[in-house]
């Protein structure tokens, strides 16, 4: 081979090196370049932020089993949260709101007294209903005035305790007591529901009228009587967000979780209906 040939070879083979690693390296950039385009354009996995501190929840008397019930096994599922009740009749705690009690959360008895609070601009967002709810007649354990009916009620012989008309007990009991034509000579008219049994359990009255949740939840202590015309005053009862809470997050954590799988679960067994 002359020198001029041996000298074209080399050149041939050094320009096929150079421009074979130019290809290389491009082709190494552009992977490089695509790898990171697409982490930049991927969507971020946004981790869900479990909900930690304290939140208070006003809640009406008729829940008080319920919600303690809820309550504990919400914080168990939620470690780093705590839960803390008021309970009273639901127009005591929109008493209590509208003159700058703390809260987080409330959760009505019905919606004509969530309704007050909301005209009064202390609910954050819209209310959600999350249960239904009716009345039944608790007597003493055993009956001893032999009630049988609603009707039986309107006969002032037997001594009968009602919620006072402003709670949500008591406006259903007046709703019932338009539809069937019966007044109800009441020896007394409490402020809650858990008032009404009370005097009952105790014996103070031969009957008076609670939720179905409320005999249930009593167990031996009373003897429940239903009556038909319940389905007249059927309670619907909303849970919302109190305006300025403290802990937004939280309080919506629990609200998802009354009217979720779980929560519905336990209220359900109390005895509460389908919202």
């Amino acid at each position: 081979m002359s020198t001029d040939t041996a000298r074209r070879w080399v050149q041939s083979l050094a320009a096929l090196v150079i421009a074979a690693a130019v290809v290389t390296g491009a082709a190494a950039c552009s992977s490089s370049s695509g790898t990171t385009e697409s982490a930049g354009n991927a969507p971020t996995a946004s981790a869900t932020t479990a909900p930690t501190g304290t939140i208070v929840v006003f809640a009406a008397a008729s829940l008080k089993s319920t919600f303690t019930a809820l309550g504990t096994q919400f914080q168990a599922a939620n470690p780093g949260t705590t839960l803390t009740f008021n309970f009273a009749g639901s127009s005591d705690l929109v008493t209590q709101l509208t003159g700058g009690a703390p809260a987080d959360v409330f959760a009505s008895a019905d919606t004509a007294t969530m309704g007050k609070l909301t005209t009064a601009n202390l609910v954050s967002g819209t209310p959600v209903n999350f249960a239904t709810n009716v009345l039944e007649i608790a007597t003493p354990p055993g009956n001893p005035a032999n009630v049988k009916s609603f009707q039986d009620l309107g006969n002032a012989s037997i001594k009968t305790v009602i919620c006072a008309p402003a709670v949500p007990c008591g406006a259903a009991t007046a709703t019932v007591e338009t539809a069937t034509g019966v007044t109800i000579p009441a020896v007394s008219q409490e402020s809650s529901v858990t008032d009404v049994l009370g005097k009952v359990s105790s014996g103070e009255a031969d009957a008076g009228l609670v939720y179905v949740t409320d005999v249930k939840g009593a167990g031996t202590t009373v003897t429940g009587v239903p009556f038909p015309e319940s389905s007249q005053a059927v309670n619907t009862y909303p849970i919302a967000t109190v305006s300025g809470a403290k802990n937004v997050p939280l309080a919506q954590a629990f609200i998802d979780y009354v009217t979720g799988t779980d929560g519905q679960a336990i209220l359900a067994t109390a005895g509460f209906g389908k919202p």
